[in-house]
Order: structure tokens, then C-alpha cells, then sequence
């Protein structure tokens, strides 16, 4: 569901500090934070649970949340089907 229009986007507040102050990625657990103008052309480690995945942000980024692009699940395919033989004894 949407959040409110008269509440505005969630923008974590330490994450514009940073964007202003550093130069280098912005390691980040806030998934949930919206990506604003001010973003573009920086570099965030995003956490996914387990380790920290750079996302560069784009301008069709904007709007977007920064958990949108650091998938927390790895799809690592179904299991091969085996054909089994008889044997004729």
C-alpha cells in the first residue's frame, strides 16, 4: 500500500547526511528508504541479511526504494529431472 501524500516519502535522515559528506560507497540497512534526486550518481551497499550488495543509483532509480535492487533471496533453480530406467533381469 501507498504511504500518505501528505506524510511524504520515507528518506532516512543519516543517508542525506551522508550523501552529502561522503565520497565513497554508503554502506546502508535502511532497504526501506525511498531514493530521492540527491542520490544519483552515488554508491550504496545495501544489506541483504547476510552481506552488503553496491547499488548504483541512476535516474530511473528515483522513487524507487534502495531494497528494490538488493534481492535477500537467491533462486538457485529446481531440481534436474532424472529419467529412471528398468531393468529387465
Amino acid at each position: 500500500m501507498a504511504r500518505s501524500s501528505k506524510k511524504g516519502p520515507y528518506i532516512d535522515k543519516k543517508l542525506l547526511i551522508k550523501v552529502a559528506k561522503v565520497k565513497g560507497p554508503i554502506k546502508t540497512w535502511a532497504r526501506a528508504s525511498q531514493i530521492p534526486p540527491e542520490f544519483v550518481g552515488h554508491t550504496f551497499q545495501v544489506h541483504t541479511g547476510n552481506k552488503f550488495v553496491d547499488v548504483f543509483i541512476n535516474e530511473s532509480m528515483v522513487g524507487h526504494r534502495l531494497g528494490e535492487f538488493a534481492p535477500t533471496r537467491t533462486f538457485k533453480g529446481h531440481g534436474a529431472i532424472v529419467k529412471r530406467t528398468m531393468d529387465k533381469t
